[in-house]
């Protein structure tokens, strides 16, 4: 039953597309006849010749050949002593033929032709006088068929899909789950909601960031609950076609109304749902579908089961409009995972693997501070593909190691040719952030330091991400930049020179303190104030240029003594620099049992 349901729609898209191609070359073909008829019309009206002047040729003995077609009334003269043909228009066909008899039996002999009719002219005449019908059918049916593409929600449920997402499937989010539990029970059991007097929540706002989860658990609520389940995403909305976007919001309530109970869930909704404006073109078209939107989510009827999600890594960009009570009534939150979680997602994506015994799942949570459940997928997958390149058994330490750096930093570049220069401006570079971020107290300890080439870094140092941060202070983000301009104040001590290997390096840093000083409020002389130029790019001109001026010369004061601490540290401890360097331009990889012992 689902696979024959499946074929059918297959089978009606595939129906559809094919009608909408015919219809586009239809349209060409009759935009191509129309321009070959009418530069045809044109080159006519050049070469034209009134029945007044032909008479006159006629007379005058320049007419070479006339040639006519039978039924016509227009004919072809050719003139002595010119090459193109001309036409005329001959009123009465019998008199004309009658009078170039006469002038033949004169002495005057005119060549002429009368040819049939030609099947192709026919054709084009005929084709060009219903020219106009079959525009305006063709516009209708394409107008029709624009109808139909607001029909776009693809519906899950279990006839249709063959695997079930069940919250069992979801790791890492319990919280969120039980939350979540609540409208499970509400699609299972509304009556019961009801009798109590409590009205269905109309929408739940997933926040978080890219790969947390938020389309797994939407995909989980409906399974849990067996109910449908509409997808759509924001972008989907918006096309080249005015109001069809509105068009697709009334469709898809529309489709959710026959199926009740189910769940509507709009992916990346801030691509219709952010604020409004007063502008003109794709901004009120954007305007209208949010309407639209707003609108539907507000006529829902309260027998209706229907609960919309919605899912968003930019909360903040959303039409105040669509968070108010009665419309997304809840916001929840996906973070990152802790440790346990982690534990709990890498248990899920090892089902189907083989792992070698050595392998601790535990103890890659333990290093993967930080990442996201679907960076966690990612990275058994890459593991079990480089376990399958290298002819493995099974899983093993080596191949998770080698996954991490591949999904962070990037593919291996082994074949890269890296002269002597180079190999040593980076192995002091790379030597230096090491070194520096080893002797301050807030940075994380050294995992393995390299010069071979990962992605578009020359070399790397990896830290060791074990314990999972809710809160940064002022000391560590300050001896963060201290870390981050390592490598350049190794560059300009050793070398005496400075490279474009830190530009990296630089920007992160300066991303960084401009964070600590508009963001956190960790400026001295500022003071705890706040200013997202990103959201409003004039909130900076209020406070006025000299506010500007302030945060520049902060940001600088920062980043200017951040660099000066790392020389300092790059100086004190010049010999284990030297030491780590060599090291590194004669093994290219130093563990992180290495590095301790060359810094004692």
């Amino acid at each position: 039953m689902p696979e024959r349901k499946n074929r059918k729609d297959k089978e009606k898209e595939k129906k559809n597309k094919y009608l909408f191609a015919f219809l586009i070359i239809l349209i060409i073909a009759i935009i191509a006849i129309s321009a070959f008829l009418i530069i045809s019309n044109k080159d006519a009206e050049e070469n034209k010749l009134t029945y007044t002047e032909l008479i006159k040729q006629i007379d005058d003995g320049v007419v070479e050949k006339v040639e006519m077609t039978i039924g016509s009334t227009t004919a072809k003269v050719k003139l002595k002593d010119v090459e193109k043909e001309k036409q005329a228009i001959i009123p009465s066909t019998q008199a004309f033929v009658e009078l170039i008899q006469e002038k033949a039996l004169n002495g005057n002999i005119i060549e002429l032709n009368q040819n049939p009719e030609g099947f192709l002219k026919t054709i084009g005449s005929g084709l060009f006088s219903i020219l106009p019908t079959l525009l305006l059918l063709a516009l209708i049916i394409l107008m029709f068929k624009m109808q139909g593409l607001g029909d776009k929600g693809k519906v899950y449920d279990s006839e249709t899909t063959n695997s079930k997402i069940t919250f069992d499937d979801v790791a890492g989010l319990d919280e969120e789950k039980q939350e979540m539990m609540e409208i499970v029970d509400f699609l299972k059991n509304p009556k019961r909601f009801y009798e109590m007097g409590a009205k269905i929540p109309r929408g739940v706002l997933l926040c978080g960031q890219p790969g947390t989860g938020k389309t797994l658990i939407a995909k989980a609520i409906a399974g849990q609950a067996n109910v449908p389940f509409i997808s759509m995403s924001g972008s989907e909305f918006i096309e080249m076609f005015a109001g069809l976007g509105a068009s697709r919001v009334r469709k898809l309530f529309e489709k959710a109304k026959k199926i009740s109970p189910c769940i509507i869930f709009i992916d990346e909704i801030d691509a219709i749902g952010s604020r409004r404006t007063s502008g003109s073109g794709a901004e009120t078209e954007n305007n209208q579908t949010l309407n639209q939107l707003l609108v539907e989510m507000d006529g829902f009827d309260t027998e209706e089961t229907i609960i919309v999600l919605a899912a968003t890594n930019r909360p903040e960009m959303l039409d105040k409009a669509l968070l108010r009570p009665g419309r997304f009534d809840r916001r929840i939150t996906i973070a990152l995972p802790d440790l346990r979680g982690r534990e709990a997602i890498l248990n899920i994506h090892a089902k189907e693997k083989k792992f070698s015994s050595e392998v601790d799942l535990r103890s890659i949570a333990e290093d993967t501070a930080g990442f996201t459940g679907a960076d966690l997928a990612n990275i058994l997958n890459e593991a079990a593909i480089i376990a399958t390149i290298n002819d493995h058994d099974v899983i093993t330490n080596k191949d998770i190691e080698d996954a991490v750096k591949k999904v962070t930093v990037g593919l291996e570049k082994q074949s890269r040719v890296v002269s002597e220069k180079d190999k040593r401006l980076t192995a002091y570079h790379e030597a230096g952030h090491a070194i520096v971020s080893s002797r301050l107290e807030t940075q994380k300890d050294i995992k393995e330091v390299s010069i071979i080439p990962r992605g578009v870094a020359g070399g790397y140092t990896m830290y060791r991400t074990n314990e999972d941060k809710y809160y940064i202070s002022k000391t560590e983000m300050e001896e963060k930049l201290v870390a981050l301009l390592g490598g350049r104040a190794a560059e300009k001590i050793v070398l005496n020179d400075i490279s474009t290997g830190a530009s990296n390096d630089i920007e992160v840093a300066t991303n960084i303190a401009k964070d600590m000083i508009t963001k956190y409020g960790m400026s001295e002389t500022l003071g705890p104030i706040s200013i997202n130029t990103e959201q409003d790019p004039y909130e900076l001109q209020l406070l006025g240029e000299k506010f500007g001026d302030a945060i520049g010369a902060e940001v600088k004061v920062l980043l200017d003594n951040a660099y000066i601490r790392a020389q300092q540290l790059i100086h004190e401890n010049r010999d284990k620099l030297d030491r780590v360097a060599q090291t590194l331009i004669k093994k290219e990889v130093i563990s992180a049992d290495e590095f301790q012992e060359l810094i004692k």
